[in-house]
């Protein structure tokens, strides 16, 4: 079932306002992760609490970093069905999980933030963990 765009409008401009591409079409997630050299950040959208509190907050605290990714994108779970659908895809062996969080170098998974690793943990710690991950491979 699709949520309605008007009632996750507000979710999605959190991130977009912020700078972030949303990914609306299978094609254009296979283009963004496949074609961009250097690191692109996928963060998978949700309605759900902890994305409000905790994994929308942590991508716009980490991506302040002075390394971060080349490009930062994301997709909206229940609503881009086709996009999150291609997006899980090149997360695998991940399960699907929403909210969650996918760096990728040079079109390769290379560190991934779980639904369970964003649950119950602050936006602080969770920035934390992507800014490592920043450090790391951008």
């Amino acid at each position: 079932m699709r949520y309605p765009a008007e009632l996750v409008a507000p979710f999605s401009k959190d991130l977009t306002d912020f700078g972030f591409e949303s990914l609306l079409t299978a094609e254009s997630v296979t283009d963004a992760i496949t074609n961009t050299k250097g690191t692109i950040l996928v963060v998978v959208n949700s309605v759900c609490g902890c994305a409000a509190a905790n994994a929308r907050p942590a991508a716009k605290m980490a991506i302040q970093n002075e390394k971060k990714p080349d490009k930062i994108t994301t997709v909206f779970a229940g609503v881009d069905l086709e996009a999150t659908a291609k997006a899980r895809e090149f997360m695998v062996p991940y399960p699907p999980s929403s909210p969650s969080m996918a760096l990728f170098k040079d079109g390769a998974l290379v560190h991934f933030i779980e639904r369970l690793e964003i649950e119950g943990r602050t936006a602080e710690s969770i920035a934390m963990n992507l800014v490592s991950a920043f450090d790391q491979h951008c």
